[in-house]
Order: C-alpha cells, then sequence, then structure tokens
C-alpha cells in the first residue's frame, strides 16, 4: 500500500509558515542569532535558531491560551497549517490519528517555577508542571484539533519526528488508520541550552556544519508535520498529493549515550534500510537533506556511512540545520517539509557558511541555493543520541 504527503506544515526560525519557509530558502536567509525570548545567561554568547515570538503572541497565533507550553503552540501551528494544506473534504470520516514527537515537553513552564519551588515549595504554583510530560503537549493539540481516534507521542531524541513518520506510515499500511498528522515539536529551554553547552558542542558562531572547521550546532525550536493518507483518502483529495513516503528505517549502533559510532554504523544501517523498503538503486537519490549538526563527530560519521553507502556516486547534499539550528525532536518533521519543498520547487538547499573541505571524505555539500533542477527522490536523515538512527525517502509523484 502506497503512503501519500497530501499537507505539510512549519514554523521555525526562518519562517512561521511554509511559504515565509520558501522565501528564506530562496534568499538564503539563516534564521540564526542572538537569543532575545529565552531567558538565559548565555543570551549575549550562544546563538540560536529562535523562534522571534513570546509566547503570548504564540498562543494568539494558535488560538490558545498562553498558558500553554511555547512547545504545544509550536505543534498547533504547525499541525494546523498540514490539516489545511491536505484540504481533505470530510476529514472526520475518516480514522485520523496524530502521532507528536518532542522532547522538551513543557519544561519551558517548568523552569519558571523551579526556583520558587526550591525557595519555598509551599508557595510554589505547581499548576504549570502538569504540562511538562512530552505526552501532555501531544494531548493538549489532539484536543483542540478533535483528533480522537489515535493519539501518542515519541520521544526518542533527535530522530523522534522520523519515527513518528514511520509510525504513522505503518499504521495506514496496516489499514489501521487512514489519515495520519505526524512530524514534531520542540521549544528552547535552559535545561537542553546548558546540557548541550556542557557537553562542549555548541558553536559560539553561527554553525558551520561538515566544514572542516566545525566547532559544533546551534540549537533551534519550532515544528514540522506532514499529513500522511492512504492511497483510498487520496483519491478523494481536490489537490492530488505531491509526494509519496517510499522508504524507510530505524536502526542503533550501540555505541554510546550521546556519540555516533565513528564508522557510522547506524547510520548505514538506516539509510540501507530504507534504500531497500524504497526499492531504489542509490543513484536514484537526487539529494539528501543531512542530519549535518555541525558537532566534529556526527559530521564525521555521516559522512563515513555516506561514502559506504554510495561510493563515489554521491548525491547533492546539505544540512538545513544551519538555517533553523538543531530544533531536536522536531527536527525530522521540519525536515520532512523541506524534503517536499525541494521537490515541489525544483530546489537544492545550500549549506550555508561553509568553506573548509573535511579530510575524512572527498566530497563536498551544496553551498549555493540551486534551482530549477529536477529532484525526484529525497533522502532526510535523523541520527539521535543513543545511537537511535532513521533515514526517510520521498519521492515525487508526477
Amino acid at each position: 500500500m502506497q503512503v501519500y504527503v497530501a499537507g505539510k506544515g512549519i514554523i521555525t526560525a526562518i519562517g512561521n509558515n511554509v511559504a515565509e519557509t520558501l522565501q528564506s530558502f530562496r534568499k538564503s536567509k539563516s534564521g540564526i542569532s542572538h537569543i532575545t525570548i529565552l531567558p538565559t545567561v548565555h543570551a549575549g554568547t550562544l546563538p540560536a535558531g529562535e523562534v522571534k515570538f513570546t509566547n503570548e503572541q504564540l498562543a494568539e497565533l494558535a488560538q490558545l491560551p498562553a498558558s500553554v507550553s511555547r512547545t504545544g503552540l509550536f505543534s498547533l501551528i504547525a499541525a494546523r497549517e498540514a490539516i489545511n494544506d491536505a484540504n481533505i473534504p470530510h476529514l472526520n470520516k475518516w480514522r485520523v490519528g496524530f502521532i507528536s514527537a518532542n522532547t522538551v515537553g513543557g519544561m519551558d513552564h517548568t523552569e519558571n517555577i523551579f526556583k520558587a519551588f526550591h525557595e519555598d515549595h509551599t508557595k510554589a504554583d505547581l499548576s504549570d508542571v502538569e504540562q511538562h510530560d512530552s505526552g501532555a503537549v501531544t494531548g493538549i493539540v489532539a484536543e483542540k484539533l478533535g483528533i480522537k481516534d489515535f493519539v501518542t507521542t515519541i520521544s526518542t531524541a533527535c530522530s523522534s519526528s522520523a519515527n513518528s513518520i514511520m509510525y504513522g506510515a505503518r499504521l495506514i499500511k496496516n489499514n489501521l488508520a487512514d489519515v495520519i498528522i505526524a512530524g514534531g515539536t520542540d521549544a528552547l529551554c535552559r535545561f537542553t541550552l546548558n546540557g548541550f553547552n556542557s557537553l562542549m558542542i555548541l558553536d559560539d558562531r553561527p554553525c558551520t556544519p561538515y566544514d572542516e572547521n566545525r566547532k559544533g550546532l546551534n540549537l533551534g525550536e519550532g515544528a514540522g508535520y506532514v499529513v500522511l493518507v492512504s492511497e483510498k483518502v487520496a483519491e478523494t483529495l481536490p489537490k492530488k498529493p505531491s509526494a509519496k513516503l517510499v522508504g524507510y528505517a530505524n536502526a542503533n549502533d550501540a555505541f554510546h549515550q550521546t556519540a555516533s559510532s565513528p564508522e557510522g554504523k547506524g547510520n548505514f544501517l538506516a539509510m540501507t534500510g530504507a534504500l531497500a523498503m524504497s526499492g531504489l538503486p542509490h543513484e536514484a537519490i537526487d539529494y539528501i537533506n543531512l542530519h549535518g549538526t555541525g558537532t566534529l563527530n556526527n559530521d564525521v560519521s555521516e559522512s563515513i556511512a555516506i561514502q559506504r553507502v554510495f561510493g563515489m556516486n554521491v548525491p547533492k547534499m546539505s544540512s538545513t540545520k544551519a538555517f533553523t539550528g538543531h530544533t531536536l525532536g522536531a527536527c525530522a518533521g521540519v525536515e520532512a517539509v523541506f524534503s517536499i519543498i525541494a521537490m515541489e520547487e525544483g530546489m537544492i538547499f545550500p549549506n550555508l557558511r561553509w568553506q573548509t573541505q573535511m579530510k575524512e571524505v572527498p566530497f563536498k555539500p551544496v553551498t549555493e541555493l540551486m534551482t530549477g533542477v529536477e529532484v525526484n527522490h529525497v533522502m532526510s536523515n535523523s541520527f539521535g543520541f543513543g545511537g537511535n538512527c532513521s533515514s526517510l525517502i520521498f519521492s515525487k509523484i508526477k
């Protein structure tokens, strides 16, 4: 059974919707900047891909109370856009599911009460803690969207959204659902910023993935969702789908809690597994949206795995995290949307700020925006902590 992509929705540092995102790509405009919204001591020193809206402004956009966590606000904004883009007639007659990934849940609210609770727990307002759990965020958004048939949350570090998309596809293929809104969301919070800083993998400049002189990653925030539908649903759509999900795989190299194996074992298995499911030869892949965080370990591991899979016939590739920062649990959902944009627009995005060839591999990423190119098959990689590695392959419907 085929799984079609009927709609897409997104909010990140480079755009509050798909149209704004496309304009940022056309201008090669990065969203990495100084932190101005998150209250942190690192505001002047660590750049990030921050969405420049306060929670109150996001709440107005989402039509939710400002008391909802930032993670939840991003989720509803992007998921609602995806559903509207799909424009499925009589949506409520189908079996509809919402599979949303995140890693921080409502931690932004928990952090706000921590100091008061630490000083005097009898005076702290604990209502904010109700949204701390990752699943609470999903529940709030599903209720607002009116989705009741199937709702769940996936949290597998940086591959979370890819795994939510895979899960949605499996439900459709096994005739357990007709429509799945799948992807993920995450907001910047002090816990993750301080945590990644303690690992010494944050760059104090705008990041330079796949560059020999890279220093680390920039964190980002936002949400990205795709609407997956069965063939039966696809036949009813006023706007025919432009893409389908043809391959996916998840693997684990069981190497380290945070680092990828030097030879990219999990990365290799995820990419080869996705290719095997798709039935495509590796030469058919026109573009790889790299996981490409900008850390020393990740970029070497991923590039070695790519060389193992593709040999010297390496597709065009780039890391879009130089635009958005690393949005953690949201990144694969965000980059799934980017993959669809690449095929629809005949566009390959540049790997911003790249200057120097990595010594470990003989290839380099695309460094200038490419337009008017034929992009029929895109591989999107997402490799997370704990060795959780996932690859998705999308194909254009002509």
